[in-house]
């Protein structure tokens, strides 16, 4: 009732700003130098009803822009909406001449942007803040590489990042009662698990043994930024069609002993950047712990979606030309139902994503998967690499079926977030380090004599 008051209280001012501004309403095809005279009026002027309207006219009048229309009035915010040169020139005179604390105040003023101060008074118009989630939205798609609007993007996730802070985040749990229209946005933004429809949704949110959380922002009250579908089982599972079945048998809370993350969801691109998944993951399980104390192990049920491509792409794979040969049998339809074939690319690929989890680093020395990168640098340890855990399309497309499991131990958070943050280690259990290249391929043939 209160973000409805506040949204039409300011529809008002702005629809009464307009009046007095008595702009032209903006016509298809406007360019990207109109709209920037329009910024500049935007930042100079002080009124509060003529600002509203002109933020939303701006707003407007972008929409109108087709995609090279919106580069170019990216380019100019970059190139003409930098620090005040002189103001700034002044300020470090005035700091040089005389350190601290009130100069140095002025001086971090005067090197800031004005284009921050020009986000910041977009973000006042009706539906701002949803609309300049979208508008980074479009400077990512534009952005491809270009380092010229860098500045640009870094300036648009310093001001979102505090907009989106986890002050203003709001925890809530999605079942079968949430209202039809943030149900369909949890259909279309499920990004690792496709939905196929509302019966599908229903078995993932409504059983006894099946959560649903998402963050919430009051600027965005019936949208969800981000999501989590939970499993309560009895054991750490290693496969996600079981999960996932029709015909599943819904495990009794009382017997259920372990929360499994199976898929984390973004819905909003412009965000991208922006990290809160691990403070909606320690939330989440908190919020079990209370409702089942039972509990004890909570982890997710992970994809790998850049495992084949590094396999096939990069020049790191500790492979020989005989095992590249194997490799090709991954382009086959059902290679798996082969047990020749399957065992034989299980003793290579096994051991193989072990490296690629403990050893294989991009070029700027990262781990090569975001997923990983996530979990990793929440504190989580990598449990568990399961062979053939997800044999949908995509999973054999993008890891040759391999999923795995990271486990939140709740003592272990901290110091685990420190090695990773700091060393670049890999937490891992004993089970996945034994599996590296060599051993892994010895415990497996003796598995299979």
């Amino acid at each position: 009732m209160a973000n409805a008051f506040l949204s039409d209280l300011l529809a008002t001012i702005s629809e009464r700003g307009r009046t007095l501004l008595r702009r032209k309403p903006s016509h298809d095809g406007e360019d990207a130098a109109g709209l920037i005279e329009l910024c500049e009026a935007l930042l100079s002027g002080r009124g509060e009803a003529s600002g509203t309207a002109m933020a939303r006219e701006v707003l407007d009048r972008y929409h109108d822009l087709d995609a090279a229309g919106r580069l170019a009035f990216f380019q100019a915010l970059v190139r003409d909406f930098g620090p005040d040169r002189e103001k700034l020139a002044k300020a470090i005179q005035t700091w040089q001449a005389q350190p601290g604390d009130g100069n140095g105040t002025l001086l971090h003023f005067a090197s800031e942007p004005r284009r921050q101060e020009l986000i910041r008074r977009l973000n006042r118009a009706p539906r701002g803040t949803s609309e300049l989630v979208a508008m980074r939205a479009d400077l990512l798609t534009l952005m491809d590489g270009r380092q010229d609007l860098a500045a640009l993007d870094r300036d648009v996730v310093h001001l979102l990042g505090s907009w989106f802070n986890r002050g203003f985040l709001v925890l809530r749990r999605i079942d079968w009662s949430t209202p039809a229209n943030i149900l369909e946005q949890i259909i279309r933004y499920e990004a690792v698990h496709e939905i196929s429809d509302w019966d599908d949704l229903r078995r993932r949110i409504d059983p006894v043994d099946r959560r649903c959380y998402a963050f919430f922002h009051p600027a965005l009250a019936d949208e969800p930024l981000i999501f989590v579908e939970v499993a309560l089982t009895e054991t750490i599972p290693g496969a996600i069609a079981p999960l996932l079945a029709v015909d599943r048998q819904p495990v009794p809370a009382e017997r259920a002993r372990t929360a499994v993350f199976y898929s984390i969801s973004n819905t909003q691109r412009g965000l991208g950047g922006i990290s809160f998944g691990s403070f909606l993951i320690k939330q989440v399980v908190e919020e079990l712990r209370r409702e089942l104390p039972k509990l004890d192990t909570f982890v997710t049920l992970s994809p790998v979606p850049n495992f084949t491509q590094w396999l096939k792409q990069a020049e790191d794979v500790p492979v020989t030309e005989e095992d590249r040969a194997l490799l090709k049998h991954l382009d086959e339809p059902n290679w798996f139902e082969n047990e020749e074939t399957e065992a034989g690319l299980r003793a290579l690929l096994e051991p193989l994503a072990a490296h690629y989890f403990l050893k294989a680093r991009n070029p700027k020395g990262r781990l090569h998967d975001s997923v990983a990168r996530f979990h990793l640098g929440n504190g989580a340890r990598l449990e568990r690499i399961n062979w053939l855990g997800d044999l949908s399309p995509k999973g054999l497309r993008e890891s040759a079926g391999i999923m795995v499991n990271y486990l939140y131990r709740l003592d272990d958070i901290e110091k685990n977030h420190e090695a990773y943050a700091n060393e670049g280690e890999v937490v891992a259990s004993s089970a996945v380090k034994k599996l590296l290249r060599g051993e892994g391929r010895r415990l497996l043939d003796m598995r299979l004599s």
